[in-house]
C-alpha cells in the first residue's frame, strides 16, 4: 500500500533526483536504474500493481525455476508458500517477491512456512503461518526488506513494470531525503555482500549462506 501517493507525471524528476543521489554508489545506482527504466513499461495512468496474465505464467516459471512449486488451485493455498510450492493466484509482482525470499532468507528456513516470517498480506491461514515465526524485530524487518528489493529487481530483470512494485511497497516514500537513501543504500549493500546482485545490480541466482544475526553484518555500501 503506497503510504504518499505520486502522480505518474511526477515520477520521471522524482527517480531523477533520487539517481543523481546514487552517484556515489556505482552498484546501488546501477540497481535503481534498472527499476527506474521499467516506468516506461507502465500503460496509462494506472499505478497498481500490475494483474497482467503473462506476467503471472513469467513469474511462476521463475519460482520453478528456483525449484518452488506453485499452487493455483482451486482451492487456492492457504500460504503465500508452504515450504514447497508458492500460492499461483496473486499478482505477478508479490508471487516473484517469494524469489526474493528464498534467495535472502537463512538455509534453515527455506521449507518454513511463509519463510518462517509469519503471515503475509496475502496469507489465509495467518494463525499457523504466525505460529511458525521464528524471525522477530529487526531481522525480519531487513529481511523483508531485503527480499522485497531482491523481488523488485527480477521484476526488472525479466521485464516487468517493477517500477509499480517500487512505489508500492514504498521504496519512493521521502523520495532522494537522507533517510531513505541510507535504506535503499543499506538493502542494497546487504544483497550486493552476499552475492545475491552482482556489480552491475542485477540479481544473481544465489542463494544466502548464513544465519539470521549474519545479515545484520558488517555493512559497505556499495
Amino acid at each position: 500500500m503506497i503510504l504518499t501517493p505520486v502522480a505518474q507525471g511526477d515520477l520521471p524528476n522524482i527517480l531523477a533526483g533520487m539517481e543523481r543521489a546514487l552517484s556515489s554508489h556505482p552498484v546501488a545506482q546501477k540497481a535503481f536504474r534498472r527499476i527506474a527504466d521499467s516506468l516506461s513499461l507502465v500503460r496509462g495512468a494506472d499505478l497498481e500493481l500490475s494483474q497482467d496474465d503473462h506476467e503471472r505464467r513469467e513469474a511462476c516459471d521463475l519460482c520453478r525455476s528456483f525449484g518452488m512449486g506453485i499452487e493455483d488451485g482451486p482451492p487456492s493455498l492457504p500460504y503465500t508458500y508452504d515450504g514447497q510450492s508458492v500460492r499461483g493466484d496473486m499478482e505477478p509482482s508479490v508471487i516473484v517477491h517469494e524469489v526474493g525470499h528464498l534467495q535472502v532468507c537463512a538455509p534453515e528456513r527455506r521449507n518454513a512456512l511463509d519463510f518462517g516470517l509469519g503471515a503475509g498480506p496475502e496469507t489465509m491461514n495467518r494463525a499457523e503461518a504466525d505460529a511458525a515465526m521464528t524471525v522477530f524485530g529487526i531481522e525480519r524487518e531487513m529481511e523483508e526488506a531485503a527480499a522485497s528489493l531482491q523481488g523488485i529487481l527480477w521484476e526488472a530483470e525479466i521485464g516487468h513494470p517493477a517500477i509499480l512494485a517500487f512505489l508500492e511497497q514504498n521504496w519512493l516514500e521521502g523520495g532522494d531525503n537522507p533517510q531513505n537513501l541510507a535504506h535503499f543504500l543499506k538493502i542494497s549493500g546487504q544483497l550486493h555482500r552476499f552475492g545475491l546482485i552482482d556489480d552491475e545490480g542485477r540479481p544473481t541466482r544465489a542463494l544466502r549462506d548464513g544465519d539470521d544475526k549474519s545479515f545484520l553484518g558488517p555493512l559497505v555500501t556499495p
